[in-house]
C-alpha cells in the first residue's frame, strides 16, 4: 500500500467517539524499530506511514502481523491492534549464480541426474516458485526434486549418451517461475563441459543434516565436518568444499573450510534475531562434478535477555479519598527470551498499601489496596520487580513514585 494510505479507522473499531482521541491523550504505542503505521487523531483513520515490507518483516513465515499498542487516558485503557501483512507478487526468482558450471564424462549413460539447485523468491504460497523449465535440447531433460522440507530443486537428466568429439560444449537456459499473475521469472545459463573420464559423483552420507546450536557458542566453534566420498582415484577424487545458495546472513555468520569441511562459526548467534539457519554445501571433486547437501541449523534460546518494563500512568498523582481498587498504572513486561527464560513473575515493593494484579498476557495493573490518607503519607515511592524463570534468572526494577 502506498504512504498515507487508510488501513481502517481505529475509533469505529474501538468503540471511540473521534472528538476524545486528543482530549484524552490517544497514542499508537510500536515495538518495531519503524513506525510502519499511525493515527490520525483528527478522523480516528489508521494510516501507513512507512513503506511496508513483508519479507523484511516476516521472512518465510505464512502468517505476518504488526502488532500496535493503542493507550487513552482519562480513564485509563489500552488496546491491542493486529494488522495482517498480505503477500504480493513483488519478488521474481533469482538464482544464486548466472552461469551454472557443468561437467559431464561422456562415459555417462542416459538416465543420469544433474542437481543443479533451486531458486530463491521471498514471497510466499502461490508467489514463491512454483516449476522450472528448460530451453529445448537433443540431450536432456527437465526433471524436479522436492526436498524433505518442500523446496523444489531443478534437476537435468542426461536422455541421451554424449560424444566429446562430436561436441565438447554446450549452453542451456534454465528458467524458474513463480505463480503469481502475471508470473515473474528468473534465468540461469547452465554450462556444459564434456569430459572424457570421471564418472562418479561425491557423495554425503545424507542429503539433509540437522544441527542444534545454542545461540552463546564462542566463535570459531566448529557446527559440523562434512565428509564427501568420490569413488573416483586421483585428482577426479580430490573434493573442495563451498557453500552454494545462502542468505546473506548465513554467509555473515558461517565460514565453510574449502578442504576440511568444517563448517564454523564467525559471528555470534543470536536466537532472537534469527531461530534457524539453512545452508547449502557443494562437494565438487577434481572433475568439476558436483553434489549438494543441506545442513539446517536450529538456533537454542539461552537466558541472554533481562524483562523490560513499561510503566504508563494516568497522572502524577492521586486523591486521598480514592476508594481501594484504584487503578494507579499499567504495566506491560516483555522478555525477548523464549520458553521457561521468557516467563515472568512480578511483584512490587509496597504490599500494604497496594496490589498488583495481572490484567491480560504481559500486562499487570497496579491499583490502590486501602484508602488513602495524605496525612499519614503523602508520597509513595514503589518499586515494580519482574524476574523471570531463566538460569540464571534475570530480573529488572523500575522505581517510580
Amino acid at each position: 500500500m502506498k504512504m498515507k494510505s487508510v488501513v481502517g479507522n481505529v475509533a469505529k473499531d474501538l468503540g471511540l467517539n473521534v472528538k476524545e482521541l486528543v482530549a484524552r491523550t490517544f497514542q499508537i504505542v510500536s515495538h518495531d524499530t519503524k513506525e510502519y503505521l499511525r493515527a490520525n487523531l483528527e478522523n480516528g483513520d489508521l494510516i501507513v506511514s512507512e513503506r511496508i515490507d513483508r519479507e523484511t518483516l516476516c521472512g518465510a513465515k505464512l502468517s505476518c502481523f504488526i502488532n500496535l499498542e493503542a493507550v487513552i487516558k482519562n480513564p485509563l485503557h489500552f488496546y491491542t491492534i493486529s494488522i495482517e501483512i498480505q503477500d504480493v507478487n513483488d519478488n521474481a526468482p533469482t538464482f544464486s549464480k548466472e552461469y551454472f558450471e557443468i561437467v559431464i564424462s561422456e562415459s555417462s549413460v542416459s538416465g543420469v541426474h544433474f542437481p543443479l539447485g533451486n531458486a530463491e523468491d521471498p514471497d510466499i504460497g502461490t508467489n514463491s516458485i512454483q516449476s522450472y523449465s528448460l530451453s529445448e535440447s537433443d540431450h536432456f531433460s527437465l526433471g524436479e526434486r522436492t526436498m524433505k522440507n518442500g523446496i523444489k530443486y531443478a534437476e537435468m537428466i542426461l536422455e541421451k549418451t554424449l560424444d566429446r568429439e562430436k561436441q565438447s560444449s554446450c549452453k542451456l537456459i534454465l528458467t524458474a517461475s513463480d505463480g503469481g499473475k502475471p508470473p515473474k521469472t528468473g534465468t540461469a545459463i547452465i554450462r556444459i563441459t564434456v569430459q572424457d573420464v570421471n564418472d562418479n559423483f561425491p557423495v554425503f552420507a545424507k542429503d539433509t543434516f540437522q544441527i542444534r546450536l545454542p545461540e552463546n557458542p564462542p566463535i570459531g566453534s566448529l557446527v559440523i565436518q562434512l565428509n564427501a566420498t568420490d569413488e573416483d582415484e586421483g585428482t577426479n577424487a580430490l573434493i573442495s568444499y563451498s557453500f552454494s545458495h545462502n542468505s546473506k546472513n548465513a554467509n555473515e555468520i558461517f565460514s565453510m573450510d574449502p578442504t576440511k569441511g568444517d563448517i564454523k562459526i564467525i559471528r555470534t548467534l543470536d536466537y532472537e534475531a534469527l531461530d534457524s539457519h539453512e545452508i547449502t554445501v557443494e562437494a565438487k571433486d577434481g572433475g568439476g562434478l558436483v553434489t549438494h547437501c543441506k545442513v539446517s541449523i536450529q538456533v537454542i534460546d539461552v537466558n541472554d535477555n533481562a524483562p523490560d518494563i513499561t510503566l504508563t500512568t494516568s497522572k502524577g498523582t492521586i486523591a486521598e479519598d480514592s476508594l481501594p481498587g484504584t487503578v494507579i498504572a499499567i504495566i506491560n513486561v516483555r522478555d525477548l527470551d523464549s520458553g521457561i527464560n521468557g516467563e515472568l513473575v512480578c511483584q512490587i515493593s509496597d504490599l500494604k498499601d497496594f496490589h498488583l494484579l495481572p490484567s491480560s498476557s504481559n500486562y499487570y495493573k497496579l491499583v490502590t489496596a486501602v484508602i488513602m490518607d495524605r496525612e499519614r503519607n503523602d508520597i509513595y515511592n514503589i518499586t515494580v520487580q519482574c524476574m523471570h524463570n531463566g538460569s540464571p534468572p534475570l530480573s529488572t526494577n523500575k522505581p517510580f513514585s
